[in-house]
């Protein structure tokens, strides 16, 4: 039997290494983020990509301002994501070959594979390979490759430019420079100032060349230099085509003051005085937990990385050497000029607060290369020094017991380490699954789906996981429920649903807790008549009723409440009445011009302030003689003050006696 070469074993450990990379990230992508994370820039990436796949830059709904996606501009052409479309050309990419998903797990392969390639080329084969490992299995690499935000995709570019840009170095092959150029260039159109960052030491390190050696250095690095200045230029024009200036980025026309840099910083609602002493206390609560717990071993693997740079300068660093150290230094010190890394703190008060605690230090992702690739030193270097210092036999003893041991205390910290955000994110995926569970066999086909929007006018905000096909043409379309009659309008053959839930949208606290999918009627003629019945449990020793309009309300009470009461709205053109059970008390009729919303509130009280209500919304179109009507959203409240949207009634989830039985006609008057 013939024996792998030291050269055909590294080639199959890093191709294993790739291998577990991908089964990896695709197990934790399907497993524990199946309705994705938090963040919801994942919708916008997914949306993106969407639209790339139908040859769109622009969405143009049917409506105005019932589909506007999050993170979305308006303008003249129509809506655009405020994100460059590198990352989400790669997600397109792989839905074309089997799921969006695919390309997480190919991108999360090929970033092992670069810091491999690219730690070989300044150290050695084994220091490379162990590189690799220290990546795969760092918290940060393993959450963020496994959803669809831009950091890790992003790494891939800048991890194709470094191998490149080094193999071009040692070789002199203006190919590789030319991948090198292409790859930053890239990069920099998807996130300009991360690829500024990962590039400064190696144009540092092209410099000197210059320096050393002009006309022996300038083909390769011209090759670079213009490769990469073409994607400068696919920048500035993408700039210019989506927000009508070269020099406009998206995320500028979004929100003005989103950017880099120190003073008055400032997105939709949020803002804050960002000065240099906030940045260096944010950044360094970011550095911290990036070194703690968000790579492999935590201090220890920290501690290893910091031994790798030592033995590194003791024996000689080398120039390559130097510059993957220097990404550590760009990385970490450029990123003190950006306010994201204080935004992922969340309260800096509060150890763990804020997206960092589920994602990680997101905007560190490319400090894993330097990090992974001076452990890798400090590890190997160490266990050679104690190679050195015994005889062989015992030194194969020392050796084996220092790799178990380092080996099973670096698992252990890891296993911890990763623990904490995997099981937040999965507590949040099992609220997903209770919020999303009406859509569990897919959303009705031909329907459109109206959405709350607890965050304000934004789709998919938060509800990233029900989103539109960039025609509006898919077998169900959402829409923001503010707009009803206009949606209606715009798409008059479709079923209409509501989509509605209990309790306020908070994942990450458990809630909401039940959701339903309300079939939406729409009636109209010269009157509408609402019927309905709520149960009224035992103990209850009166039920009032208030019926508002704009502001004006009439009440009524119920005289003599039973197990149930039985109600009928009428609204037409003398205006909107109560009849039934009821005793008016004040106002008993209230005018209904246009569209309106009539709002019926039955309280149930128990006496000593204590009781529920039940609530009745009911959008109505009043004109010409003719009154158009929706089915009514439904609430069932711990008080009349308490509806407001996230009191959604689900039948068969309130206690005994409760319940609510509806029934939206429309009436022709007799000639």
């Amino acid at each position: 039997m013939a024996r792998f070469t030291e050269l055909e074993w590294g080639r199959l450990a890093t191709a294993a290494l790739g291998v577990l990379a991908a089964v990896a990230v695709a197990f934790l992508t399907t497993e524990v983020f199946p309705y994705h994370s938090l963040n919801h820039d994942e919708g916008v990436y997914l949306q993106q990509a969407a639209m790339l796949l139908e040859g769109q830059l622009f969405l143009r709904p049917p409506v105005e301002g019932a589909f506007r996606p999050w993170f979305f501009v308006e303008s003249e052409n129509g809506m655009y994501p405020k994100y460059a479309p590198v990352a989400a050309t790669m997600f397109a990419v792989g839905k074309l070959f089997g799921g969006y998903r695919v390309a997480l797990v190919a991108i999360a392969a090929g970033n092992v594979l670069g810091v491999v390639g690219l730690v070989r080329e300044v150290f050695d084969r084994r220091t490379g390979l162990l590189a690799g490992a220290f990546v795969l299995a760092s918290p940060l690499f393993l959450v963020d490759s496994s959803v669809f935000l831009p950091y890790a995709p992003t790494t891939l570019l800048n991890l194709a430019f470094g191998y490149a840009y080094l193999v071009a170095d040692r070789t002199g092959d203006r190919r590789f420079a030319g991948v090198a150029g292409a790859a930053i260039g890239l990069a920099f159109f998807s996130r300009p100032y991360t690829a500024v960052l990962f590039a400064a030491p190696f144009i540092v390190h092209a410099c000197w060349t210059l320096w050393r050696d002009l006309w022996g250095s300038l083909p390769r690095q011209a090759t670079t230099a213009v490769l990469g200045s073409t994607g400068v230029l696919l920048t500035l024009g993408y700039n210019a085509v989506v927000t009508g200036s070269p020099f406009l980025f998206p995320y500028q026309a979004f929100a003005p003051e989103d950017g880099l840099g120190f003073g008055h910083r400032e997105i939709l609602a949020h803002e804050v005085v960002y000065t240099p002493e906030l940045a260096l206390r944010a950044n360094r609560l970011v550095l911290e937990l990036f070194f703690t717990e968000w790579v492999t071993g935590g201090l220890l693997g920290a501690g290893l990385a910091a031994l790798g740079v030592a033995l590194a300068v003791r024996a000689g660093l080398t120039a390559r050497q130097a510059v993957v150290a220097g990404i550590a230094l760009s990385v970490a010190a450029g990123n003190v000029y950006f306010w994201g890394n204080f935004n992922i703190l969340g309260d800096l008060e509060r150890a763990g607060d804020g997206l960092v605690s589920a994602l990680g230090p997101y905007y560190h992702f490319d400090l894993l290369v330097p990090t992974a690739a001076f452990a890798a030193r400090g590890a190997l270097g160490g266990l050679r020094a104690v190679e050195a210092r015994n005889s062989r036999r015992s030194a194969r003893v020392v050796l084996a017991a220092l790799v178990l041991l380092s080996t099973g205390v670096l698992g252990g910290v890891t296993a911890q380490n990763i623990d904490a955000p995997l099981s937040e994110n999965m507590e949040v995926t099992r609220t997903y699954e209770d919020a999303y569970e009406p859509f569990e066999d897919g959303p009705p086909d031909d329907a459109v789906v109206l959405l709350p929007d607890p965050y304000g006018d934004w789709l998919n905000h938060p509800f990233q996981y029900l989103r539109n096909d960039p025609g509006y043409d898919g077998d169900t379309v959402y829409a923001i429920d503010d707009e009803p009659f206009a949606v209606h309008d715009a798409f008059p053959d479709r079923r209409f649903y509501r989509y509605v839930y209990r309790g306020a949208w908070a994942p990450y606290a458990g809630s909401p807790s039940d959701a339903y999918l309300q079939r939406v009627r729409d009636v109209d003629g010269e009157r509408v008549e609402l019927r309905t019945t709520v149960g009224i449990p035992d103990g209850a020793v009166g039920v009032t009723v208030r019926v508002g309009v704009d502001g004006r309300s009439a009440y009524y009470v119920v005289p003599d409440p039973s197990e149930n009461v039985s109600l009928a709205l009428l609204v037409d053109d003398d205006g909107a009445r109560l009849r039934g059970e009821v005793r008016p008390l004040q106002n008993e009729t209230l005018d209904v011009d246009g569209r309106e919303t009539v709002r019926t509130t039955v309280f149930v009280d128990y006496g000593g302030g204590s009781g529920f209500a039940y609530r009745f919304d009911l959008p109505v179109d009043a004109e010409d003689d003719r009154v158009r009507a929706l089915t009514p959203r439904i609430e069932r409240c711990r008080s009349a003050r308490a509806c407001g949207g996230a009191a959604a009634y689900v039948p068969g989830t309130g206690p005994d006696g409760v319940f609510v039985e509806t029934n939206l006609t429309a009436i022709e008057r007799n000639p």
